[in-house]
């Protein structure tokens, strides 16, 4: 095994998991990356990534399980994992009366059940290697609050919040923190806003004015895998530009009765 510590990251070649990446390379960390579809952004990474080391795998968490021991095996190309981030995830927009049960889930599917394994190979790995380790969830708002049109995806999103919580209350004494990082609107694929730049958008629903950038995010994870987190377990870090404390005065009649 290297002298570097080893951080797995899924989803990994675009958006919040590829900020992710570099972030917990400039740290010093050695990577593992998962990815499912966009070759030419994973080279692109690749290219980004200098002074550690890199393994990746192609994976689809659609197909869990099966699709985690991908978990294992970047384990064992970079000799352990200390750090895991389940950023792999899809979202959907439809009507909860028009959602059927196949689409909620492969929802579910993504955003909890892929999480769950692959959270549950690390820490087996991270208990087996007798040292400490850091697991960090990726959720969105929507661990908090809902949204509508997306029922299987706040359900997925408020599971792992729940999931995080268990996960680090039985984990601690093996050194293990779990941890969420609850994104609001980020510039990204998922949103529509690839390639924008966040400063010169306007957002009036939000305190900040503007959406977050991926790397803002990324700043967050990557302190919570950091030896200075290991107070920090069982937390959601919300990075949302306080677009969470609007929802009171988003409702008059919510605020005129407060």
């Amino acid at each position: 095994m290297g002298t570097q510590p080893v951080a797995i990251v899924t989803g990994g070649n675009s958006g919040i998991g590829r900020a992710c990446a570099v972030a917990l390379a400039r740290r010093g960390f050695d990577l593992g990356i998962t990815w499912h579809e966009d070759e030419e952004n994973l080279q692109s990474l690749l290219g980004e990534l200098e002074g550690v080391r890199v393994e990746h795998r192609r994976a689809d968490f659609a197909d869990v399980p099966g699709a985690d021991a991908v978990i294992d095996e970047l384990a064992d190309a970079l000799g352990g994992v200390d750090a895991l981030v389940a950023n792999a995830a899809a979202g959907h927009s439809t009507p909860f009366l028009e959602t059927d049960a196949d689409t909620f889930r492969d929802v579910l599917t993504l955003t909890l059940l892929g999480p769950f394994l692959c959270g549950q190979r690390a820490a087996k790995r991270m208990v087996a290697q007798g040292r400490r380790g850091r697991i960090v969830n990726v959720t969105s708002v929507h661990e908090h609050v809902p949204l509508e049109g997306s029922s299987g995806y706040v359900a997925g999103k408020h599971g792992l919040g729940g999931l995080t919580k268990v996960m680090a209350l039985e984990l601690a004494s093996h050194g293990i923190t779990v941890n969420a990082v609850a994104p609001g609107e980020i510039a990204t694929k998922m949103t529509g806003n690839e390639n924008v730049d966040p400063s010169g958008e306007e957002r009036p629903g939000i305190p900040v004015g503007r959406p977050g950038d991926a790397n803002e995010v990324a700043a967050v994870v990557a302190f919570l895998c950091s030896p200075e987190a290991a107070y920090v377990t069982g937390a959601s870090y919300v990075v949302d530009g306080g677009m969470l404390l609007m929802g009171a005065m988003a409702n008059p009649l919510a605020t005129q009765s407060a």
